[in-house]
């Protein structure tokens, strides 16, 4: 039997690791010569250029979910969208979710939504931010932007359902050591837009004048596959620079490897997705 982590002894060793990884992250910036994004775009100061929008779904009926954690998700998006909203990256800033939002405590208005700890699902206060770290980061890969953080899901969580990214291009966070980072290394100053519609979580990537390459992102040989007793999904992400002028492609690279453990019902899979094992 393996030794459990500190952190697992009970909810109170979890408080105080998290605690003290909180307090890491604090000192680790403070020590950093990272210079974050803290600036808003005025209306003297407009940015024309749309480099990127993109829109989400809110409301997703997933299997076993309760939809009372989708519209507490739907509140705590539209506070961390106030603090978002008309961020200004400038040449050598670096944009961070955390510094950006700030905590996500009751204090803070926030209700308990779906959160990812460890292979399961529990409540918790801020649930459902991961949604707008996929958004900007979606938005940021199509940009010469750098990310700087991130960390990526690991598992198939639930089945497609309006699906409109290639799978794996998203982001978690977790307040505040799990952060989501990018750096502005252009000669431009770039903005952040997002909003909240009724039915839809939408943003913008917008700059002074448009780019020289535009980017283009696809998913490659997905499928499923059976190794031993567990479902994996396989794909493989591209991304591809094309110039804006010519039209011609100019680089392409594998920015991903998808080979996550299907952690929903099997039975969700689409049976003409699934090879077997020596296909």
């Amino acid at each position: 039997m393996s030794r459990k982590l500190f952190c697992e002894i009970s909810p109170l060793t979890y408080a105080i690791s998290l605690r003290k990884e909180i307090a890491l992250r604090w000192l680790r910036d403070l020590a950093s010569r990272e210079k974050i994004a803290r600036s808003r775009v005025s209306g003297e100061e407009p940015l024309p250029n749309v480099v990127k929008a993109h829109a989400s779904v809110l409301r997703r009926r997933l299997h076993g979910v309760d939809m009372r954690l989708q519209e507490n998700k739907i509140t705590n998006l539209r506070l961390a969208a106030e603090k978002i909203n008309g961020l200004a990256v400038k040449p050598g800033e670096t944009f961070s979710f955390w510094r950006t939002v700030g905590p996500t405590d009751e204090r803070h208005g926030y209700l308990k939504g779906l959160v990812i700890s460890g292979n399961r699902f529990i409540e918790d206060w801020g649930g459902g931010l991961c949604q707008m770290a996929n958004l900007i980061h979606w938005l940021v890969l199509n940009s010469p932007l750098t990310v700087t953080e991130l960390h990526h899901h690991s598992d198939a969580l639930f089945p497609d359902e309006r699906r409109r990214v290639p799978f794996g291009t998203g982001t978690s966070v977790c307040y505040n050591n799990i952060d989501y980072r990018f750096r502005n290394d252009t000669d431009q100053t770039v903005g952040l837009f997002v909003w909240l519609t009724d039915d839809e979580l939408c943003g913008e990537l917008r700059s002074e004048r448009p780019y020289p390459l535009r980017y283009r992102l696809t998913e490659e040989n997905h499928h499923f596959r059976r190794e031993g007793e567990k479902y994996y999904r396989i794909s493989q992400v591209y991304r591809t620079a094309v110039d804006r002028k010519s039209g011609e492609t100019v680089a392409r690279e594998r920015i991903l490897d998808n080979h996550s453990e299907v952690m929903y019902d099997a039975s969700l899979i689409p049976p003409d997705e699934i090879r077997n094992d020596d296909a």
